[in-house]
């Protein structure tokens, strides 16, 4: 018998602290929009001989939500004072991904998909409601 080779990838890319009900309803939107291009752009990337045209209907869905969060997002500062704190660690965070290979990458964010479709746009669309 083999020895099985651990599989890890350091640090999570949205670690279980990663709750967007943490930080300024303004600040939601950003976040969420930062999440959703990292997604697009490592779910564009997956092997499409692998998985065929498994993944079109869903990547269609995710740039939709992702043009509509920007339509009606009104432009808010990334930089600077107000993005200080929680946000910037989170942006910078997810700015970071490219240090990282594409499997783990591929990895935290499919983990991710599920707390991105039912948590965090639901956080977003609740405004101050979200808890």
């Amino acid at each position: 018998m083999g020895k099985s080779k651990k599989w890890s990838c350091g640090s999570q890319i949205f670690p279980s602290t990663w709750d967007l009900a943490r930080l300024r309803v303004w600040e939601r939107p950003v976040a969420l929009e930062a999440e959703l291009a990292l997604t697009l752009k490592v779910l564009e990337t997956v092997d499409k001989s692998a998985l065929g045209t498994l993944l079109d209907q869903p990547l269609h869905t995710l740039s939709h939500i992702r043009s509509e969060l920007l339509a009606c997002t009104p432009a808010q500062p990334t930089a600077g004072p107000q993005a200080r704190g929680r946000l910037h660690r989170w942006l910078h965070r997810l700015q970071e991904t490219e240090k990282k290979s594409r499997s783990c990458l591929a990895a935290s964010v499919t983990l991710n998909l599920f707390r991105l479709l039912t948590r965090d746009l639901k956080c977003v669309a609740s405004g101050d409601q979200c808890v």
